[in-house]
């Protein structure tokens, strides 16, 4: 008997940027996708977006590289007033380090090109199936299926309702039309070549620098003026009140206007900006009314979700429009992967839609509050973070792993309790501190410190009160190996530890307190006696793994295994000692604190999935080093380290998969620093703490 096939039929309404994405994430997953567009793709609109790190990012990750389709790398932000009064220059070169991808500017019909092209050439899954000319006239939200005005009708699993913001599958989500109604603004719309603008001597010292975006605002007037194409064309967005221009809406977003009205509109902006718009072409200038619309109680409604500016219409500030479309279909394609089951779909939907609406109604209001105001300074600095630090994969992947843990809350708890207390680290069968002859034994590390993607990382942190100090899209960790010998607890022996470590976690307290340190989620060490003293005296997340050192003159390497299931290598080559101006042989260091997250389940079946004790814990590394001294001896630097995780599968790590396939999505973007660090005294680690009461 032949096994049923993966994959679910996918019908898309509409063939925007929303629609495309998640056909190209949707197909790559291994579903068979069918995209209607009710136009003919004859003529794109004449426009351009910025693709802001979170939306390129996405991109990316679906094999779609704008800077190949002419978008512009942003370089350069300059705000003025009306008047031309700079208000301030962000030179965006600084802050990009803080984010793992580009923020570029792209024309939208060569956007629009890029994901046609993705979605329908060969490659990973099957090309989509697009239908131009196809206008959809009914949806079945039950049946999921879609029915064109010409009468052909169209059967699928589920149904996505990316048709803008005048949707049609709208009403089969509310139940009743929802329209779209005026913010009380209009923007002019229009491109012109750049050589224009430099040839002229009034106009060329503003647009002289390549990526640049120029803003200048009145109380209620803005121009916003940027490149595209190979920074060869340049894009105007012009907002201002709705009532100096509503007399010319005809036709839609679309509407013809002439250069007088809009010369007019901006009469009392500083000359240099009416000398460029003076340079608009009357038969390319349009005119887009600014569309909000009441928020929707709920984007599904069976097998039918919307997504875009079906479910959220934006107002074209903060660059989030079609940031927020590109995320939504990248959440429903995580929802859905290749396996997920026909009967599955209704609940993966509403998961998309608990995943996405805290995040697009937030990004909602602060564009509503830029059209009401102009928002600039720290205000727009920290708006901008929420809108750009973000990677929507991450965070979808993570609301589903929640969702599907939530499934099966069984749970075991297992401790000798009744052998009186267990003798360790921190004492003896008696009951007395070992830390003094803690001070003889030595300790060897071998370290890589790497950037890595901060979102993927806040997925392994415990809560809420958890978090990243500072900005960005980027994080940094250390994968360490450390081999401990000459331990009195262990009758002289030793063992070896491997563990993850995130940099610059905070965790705040209900009263509001902040304790800082480096976040541990997992350690693995291969010995039992430190695991379980290690998780039930103080609340480490230990697991046994198999840790093998082999070390050379010029090399250390690490293998990680489970019953001969090799998961992890970690080898550093060329390593030479620190010159003698920058050794530290007699110093004593002071990592960061220790943070750690306890968890310890209950027991008897009505108790399943519910907690004993859990609650955050610090490790003091400066009390540590009181308690017992620790001396760094010997110190070598390696000129090429390499890590390398597999997660192998369930067969292989019946008990480490779940872990070690997380690990193994950690991306190593950049190696900061490897190293092995020789040394005397190791701590007790008797100074951790809780830090809730």
């Amino acid at each position: 008997m032949q096994s049923k096939p993966k994959g679910l039929k996918v019908l898309i309404v509409g063939a925007g940027i929303g629609g495309l994405a998640a056909a190209i994430a949707l197909r790559q997953q291994g579903h068979e996708v069918e995209v209607f567009e009710r136009s003919r793709f004859a003529n794109e609109v004449g426009a351009a977006i910025h693709l802001t790190p979170n939306a390129n990012g996405l991109l990316k990750r679906i094999g779609v590289d704008a800077r190949k389709y002419g978008a512009v790398l942003t370089e350069q932000l300059r705000d003025y007033t009306s008047d031309g009064e700079l208000q301030y220059t962000l030179d965006t070169s600084l802050i990009s380090g803080s984010w793992q991808h580009e923020w570029v500017l792209i024309h939208r019909a060569h956007l629009h090109e890029a994901l046609k092209d993705k979605a329908q050439a060969p490659g990973q899954g099957t090309p989509i199936v697009l239908h131009t000319s196809a206008k959809v006239a009914d949806v079945d939200a039950q049946a999921a299926t879609i029915t064109l005005e010409d009468g052909r009708r169209f059967e699928g699993d589920l149904v996505l309702g990316a048709d803008g913001v005048h949707s049609v599958a709208r009403r089969h989500v509310s139940g009743k039309e929802v329209n779209a109604f005026s913010s009380g603004r209009n923007a002019f719309r229009f491109m012109i070549p750049r050589k224009e603008a430099l040839e002229d001597p009034e106009t060329a010292p503003m647009v002289q620098t390549n990526g640049t975006v120029l803003m200048w605002h009145s109380a209620d007037s803005k121009v916003v003026i940027y490149p595209c194409v190979n920074n060869e064309i340049l894009n105007f967005v012009c907002i201002h009140p709705e009532n100096l221009t509503n007399q010319y809406i005809t036709q839609g977003w679309n509407s013809g206007v002439g250069k007088d009205t809009l010369l007019n509109a901006f009469k009392d902006f500083e000359p240099g900006v009416l000398k460029m718009l003076n340079k608009a072409d009357p038969e390319t200038l349009k005119i887009w009314p600014l569309l909000d619309m009441e928020t929707l109680p709920q984007w599904v409604n069976g097998r039918l979700a919307l997504m875009g500016d079906a479910a959220h219409p934006f107002l074209p500030y903060r660059a989030s429009g079609g940031a927020m479309a590109i995320e939504d279909g990248l959440s429903l394609a995580v929802m859905l992967p290749g396996d997920v089951s026909r009967e599955d779909v209704p609940t993966r939907l509403e998961l998309y839609a608990k995943a996405r609406q805290e995040r697009v109604l937030q990004i909602q209001e602060y564009t509503r509050e830029s059209g009401r105001r102009h928002v600039g300074g720290k205000e727009a600095a920290i708006i901008s973070s929420y809108i750009y630090d973000h990677d929507e994969w991450d965070h979808s992947s993570e609301v589903l792993r929640q969702h599907l843990w939530a499934q099966n809350k069984q749970v075991y708890y297992r401790q000798p309790t009744v052998f009186g207390p267990m003798p360790g680290p921190r004492q003896d069968f008696w009951g007395r501190s070992r830390a003094a002859a803690s001070t003889k034994a030595k300790f060897c590390t071998a370290s890589i410190r790497f950037k890595t993607s901060r979102t993927l990382l806040k997925n392994l942190l415990p809560n809420s009160s958890y978090s990243f100090t500072g900005m960005g899209s980027v994080a940094y960790a250390t994968f360490s190996q450390t081999t401990l010998d000459g331990l009195d607890w262990l009758a002289g022996g030793g063992y070896n530890h491997f563990g993850l470590y995130i940099h610059g976690v905070q965790y705040k307290s209900a009263d509001g307190q902040i304790t800082e340190g480096s976040y541990l989620p997992v350690l693995f060490e291969d010995l039992a006696d430190p695991i379980l003293s290690g998780r039930e005296e103080l609340g480490f997340p230990k697991v046994f793994s198999s840790i093998d050192v082999n070390r050379r003159r010029h090399s250390y390497h690490v293998t990680a295994s489970w019953r001969g299931g090799v998961w992890g290598r970690l080898n550093l080559t060329g390593l030479e000692e620190k010159s003698e101006e920058t050794q530290t042989n007699g110093s004593t260091k002071t990592p960061p604190n220790l943070l750690l997250h306890r968890y310890m389940p209950s027991v008897g079946k009505d108790r399943k999935g519910t907690p004993e004790a859990e609650y955050p814990v610090v490790v003091d590394s400066a009390e540590d080093l009181t308690i017992v001294p620790s001396r760094i001896t010997r110190e070598l630097r390696a000129t090429d380290a390499r890590l390398e995780i597999d997660g192998l599968d369930w067969n292989q790590l019946p008990t480490l998969h779940h872990i070690v396939s997380r690990l193994a999505e950690v991306p190593v973007y950049q190696v900061i620093e490897a190293k092995v660090v020789e040394g005397e005294g190791v701590a007790d680690v008797s100074s951790a703490r809780r830090i809730e009461p």
